[in-house]
């Protein structure tokens, strides 16, 4: 996995963490679970790609 993936991947991971943390502590349940979202979905890039990476091999 290239290291602009990975990094990109952990931004995104850490904008989800923020937008959850936001959501929290404004009491909106929408903006919670979108952040906890964009978490799942950079978990599930990150999976990918080192799924990539195995099959390179």
């Amino acid at each position: 996995m290239s290291t602009a993936k990975k990094m990109r991947n952990m931004g995104e991971k850490a904008k989800g963490k923020a937008q959850e943390a936001t959501g929290r502590a404004v009491g909106d349940p929408v903006v919670t679970a979108a952040g906890k979202g964009k978490q799942i979905k950079s978990d599930l890039k990150q999976a990918g790609e080192k799924v990539k990476d195995a099959t390179k091999h």
